[in-house]
């Protein structure tokens, strides 16, 4: 089955492969792909024959984040700035509460929603061609779309402000260190390994599999609720915020800019 162009899904025995499917923007997420994701979990916790579930990205991006244009939408529609903001909040919820094993395989770059739904997964394999990244802050946003509600719980404070404050990117042996990923995979074998993991996670006595992971995840949503809540709430604001605003429209025009110049090599 399929939930729509932009995120795929796939049966391999009773495992799911979820597939975000924009290879060309390197899986960037648009509004369409955001209420996907939004819809995508609880859609999958209905699937009786499904075991386990492996998260990844087409082509060589797990995730780039949010598309340019969305971030001018959001700038310019406060309905739609309103539904997406409730949307990422169910995502992270619904990934927390999902009752199934997630295991990201990331592919290549995950960066700011991407790398949340990265670290909101329940393992975390990471290609060694792969960096993990959060620039809310370099383009004028409050990390708000989980980076400042999980990464304080999977490493240190002092660290996760480094990085969240400096928006640099992670390596998958530096995420590993710090706690936000488990290992590090040749980039040829992950999907492989991904699988393997899921089929044998799939083997697991499903009852004691399951309620296992939700006396675990009550940590993480019993400590996510405030923290998120403040961070979404003070992320809608820097939305349109002259810094972003600002950021935005350079983004835009350096990206028209390469694509005109890889227009005229054609």
């Amino acid at each position: 089955m399929n939930t729509g162009d932009s995120i795929l899904i796939e049966k391999d025995g009773p495992i799911r492969i979820v597939t975000l499917n924009r290879p060309d923007a390197l899986n960037a997420t648009t509004l369409e792909m955001h209420t996907r994701l939004s819809e995508v979990w609880q859609e999958l916790s209905s699937d009786m024959e499904a075991s386990c579930v492996v998260l990844t990205g087409a082509g060589r991006a797990f995730s780039a984040g949010g598309d340019f244009n969305l971030m001018l939408k959001l700038q310019q529609d406060p309905v739609a700035c309103e539904k997406i903001f409730l949307e990422t909040r169910r995502v992270l919820i619904d990934m927390i509460r999902f009752p199934l094993p997630i295991i990201a395989a990331v592919n290549g770059p995950a960066v700011g929603l991407g790398c949340s739904l990265a670290v909101s997964s329940d393992i975390v394999l990471m290609s060694d061609r792969s960096k993990l990244a959060d620039p809310h802050i370099n383009v004028g946003l409050v990390c708000g779309d989980g980076g400042a509600a999980l990464w304080p719980l999977h490493t240190s404070m002092m660290r996760a402000k480094e990085y969240l404050f400096t928006g640099d990117p992670l390596s998958p042996e530096i995420a590993v260190e710090l706690g936000l990923a488990n290992r590090v995979v040749a980039h040829e074998q992950l999907l492989d390994e991904a699988l393997k993991l899921a089929h044998r996670l799939a083997k697991q006595p499903a009852q004691a599999l399951r309620g296992t992971k939700r006396a675990l995840n009550s940590h993480i949503e019993n400590a996510v609720a405030g923290p998120l809540e403040i961070a979404i709430q003070a992320e809608m604001a820097t939305i349109t915020s002259s810094d972003h605003i600002e950021i935005v429209k350079n983004m835009l025009k350096q990206s028209e800019a390469r694509r005109q110049e890889r227009g005229e090599s054609e």
